[in-house]
């Protein structure tokens, strides 16, 4: 039996990434780079830094900046998502997710966050699920992003487990090959043409039960 469950944010307890969308949008438009939804595909799960360097490869304008510059835009990206997300509340959580959170606490299984937004805890927070979570894995304190498995292995270790001891959730393909790096065992919220044909899939976090989770491990 699995000892704990490494959960993604954006896109499996809630949907954030229309705000990072919007953000990423925002700060694009503002250098004169044309980012659309379809683009916005190969950001998801991938870390700030990461996400502002392939938008300036896009338009061409990988050395147009300082590295103070550089950081100074992805400041300016987070302070319009904060901005976003400060109404985001209980009724946000994905259907589905607070029962099995509920479930994973009472068969004793450890929860951990494994998410690359530096907003993790104040979002949990906002939708009140903080106490759910036995740990939260600090993307700062991580070498590299998704898809590197740094942050599932670091995500395990702060509950006392191995990642080959998890189950992580994801529904971008840099999170599921960080998950498949980490040895912990994938499942994806999404379709077989993002996540493949080669894990267990659900398409709506509802589908997410710990009956299922418990399937899947077998």
């Amino acid at each position: 039996m699995f000892k704990g469950v490494l959960f993604d944010l954006d896109g499996v307890i809630t949907d954030t990434a229309e705000y990072h969308y919007l953000a990423w949008k925002k700060l694009a438009d503002k250098l004169d780079i044309s980012i659309d939804r379809q683009f916005n595909e190969q950001l998801k799960g991938v870390s700030r830094e990461d996400s502002l360097k392939l938008i300036l490869a896009h338009g061409n304008r990988s050395n147009d900046f300082t590295e103070a510059e550089f950081q100074a835009l992805a400041k300016e990206k987070n302070d319009n998502y904060v901005e976003m997300i400060q109404s985001v509340s209980p009724t946000d959580v994905y259907p589905g997710i607070l029962e099995l959170l509920k479930d994973l606490k009472k068969a004793d299984i450890k929860i951990s966050l494994a998410s690359a937004s530096k907003n993790g805890p104040f979002l949990l927070e906002q939708m009140a699920l903080s106490s759910y979570f036995d740990g939260i894995a600090d993307p700062a304190e991580i070498a590299q992003g998704k898809p590197a498995p740094d942050i599932f292995l670091l995500a395990a270790k702060i509950v006392g487990l191995d990642a080959a001891e998890c189950i992580g959730i994801e529904d971008a393909q840099a999170g599921i090959a960080a998950i498949k790096a980490s040895g912990a065992q994938p499942i994806g919220v999404g379709d077989v043409k993002h996540l493949g044909t080669d894990i267990p899939l659900v398409a709506k976090t509802d589908q997410l039960t710990i009956d299922f989770l418990k399937k899947c491990w077998q």
